[in-house]
């Protein structure tokens, strides 16, 4: 970052390109095997999103056939996207949107996450869970018209809402078939669970499919700099090129030549080092030792997660899943607890199970995490949750 403040710290992205940007995109583009074509850099994963719906929008428009009826998206309850009205409006968590409902976007509409925990009936299998969610979501592209939607939109992993949830094997191949029937687009939000945090170094990677459009933030730059991405694959970036040639779209500061050389140093040490796999190692070693301590506590409603990206869900009745109330604050709880008692910080999440009800927290360790540092976070985790409902 000092060397490119030492060359020039400030590049006019409508005029000029520079070369640690175009290093940066080079450098993505390889990490997804040539499955994507673009990277677009912007400074925050809310600026990404809201540039993935406009240029769904655009794709459309550009296409030989226009279609300009596809205003539409279909996205899921219990997600979040960003803090931009654009952002925000695609979010489905009930708590996050509340004080500005009168003033998102109308045209999100919304289909089940895929939450095995809460979402599987009793007795049913992983692919007749998949078929239920395929079929909610045909009937959302029939319901709200086939050929008015522009993408359906998703986490791999929901992070902050639903607390490290993954998807079930198959459910996004199921996704991309309905999306492919009706000519949809696919965009897949890594904002959280992208850069390596899940055990590859896109979530997507572990699915068996590529998305149209993808976003990314912060695993890309690692801390050093606000910075954030878009990527988009051959399909968009061809009917791109063959029309207008450009992305309608801007931002002051976006492709900042220092926060360029950040995520590229990041990326390049995360690959030099096979950081990704180290993830991938003690994510294993991470989830075992998790449920070994924690599956029999009483207030442990699920462990689940992927790579160094865990969630823990609480719960007042373990048998029938039942939240505790809000006014309990356990989440909070246990992360005060964590964080005074056993100095260890756990990301507290709410309305885990409708958007207001449910309590969870998040465990993420850093990439270099060895198996001494994974057995030590979870000791601290386990004496943390003991101590809080120690004293409920």
């Amino acid at each position: 970052m000092i060397d490119q403040l030492e060359k020039f710290s400030y590049c006019n992205s409508m005029f000029f390109g520079h070369q640690v940007g175009e290093d940066l995109a080079t450098e993505l583009i390889n990490g997804t095997g040539g499955a994507m074509a673009k990277a677009y850099i912007m400074s925050s994963g809310s600026e990404a999103m809201d540039a993935a719906m406009k240029m769904a929008r655009q794709y459309y428009m550009e296409l030989s056939n226009r279609q300009p009826k596809r205003i539409n998206f279909i996205a899921r309850e219990g997600s979040y996207h960003g803090t931009t009205l654009g952002g925000l409006s695609m979010s489905g968590h009930v708590g996050r949107r509340s004080l500005f409902l009168d003033m998102l976007l109308p045209n999100v509409h919304r289909v089940a996450a895929c939450n095995a925990y809460r979402g599987m009936k009793p007795g049913q299998t992983t692919d007749e869970y998949v078929e239920q969610l395929a079929d909610e979501l045909d009937s959302k592209f029939q319901q709200v018209g086939p050929d008015t939607i522009c993408a359906f939109v998703a986490e791999p992993v929901v992070g902050a809402t639903l607390g490290c949830v993954p998807a079930v094997p198959g459910y996004f191949k199921a996704m991309k078939r309905v999306c492919d029937r009706y000519g949809a687009l696919l965009i897949l939000d890594e904002v959280m669970s992208g850069m390596g945090r899940c055990g590859s170094l896109h979530a997507w990677q572990q699915e068996g499919v590529v998305p149209d459009i993808q976003t990314m933030a912060k695993g890309l730059g690692g801390g050093y700099a606000p910075v954030a991405g878009l990527m988009i694959n051959h399909r968009i970036a061809d009917t791109l090129m063959a029309g207008t040639g450009a992305f309608m779209h801007g931002h002051t500061y976006q492709g900042h030549p220092v926060a360029c050389a950040a995520a590229l140093e990041v990326q390049r040490i995360v690959r030099e080092g096979n950081l990704v796999q180290n993830v991938k190692k003690m994510g294993k070693l991470l989830g075992k030792l998790l449920h070994g301590a924690l599956d029999n506590h009483p207030n442990v409603g699920n462990v689940r997660g992927k790579g160094l990206f865990w969630g823990i869900e609480f719960v007042r009745d373990k048998e029938n899943k039942t939240p505790f109330p809000v006014a309990a604050g356990v989440a909070n709880a246990v992360h005060t607890t964590g964080l005074m008692d056993m100095g260890i910080m756990l990301y507290p999440g709410t309305g885990t199970m409708d958007g207001v009800d449910g309590d969870h927290v998040l465990v993420s360790p850093v990439y270099t995490s060895t198996a001494d540092d994974i057995e030590g976070i979870v000791r601290k985790i386990k004496e943390t949750v003991e101590r809080t409902f120690a004293k409920t």
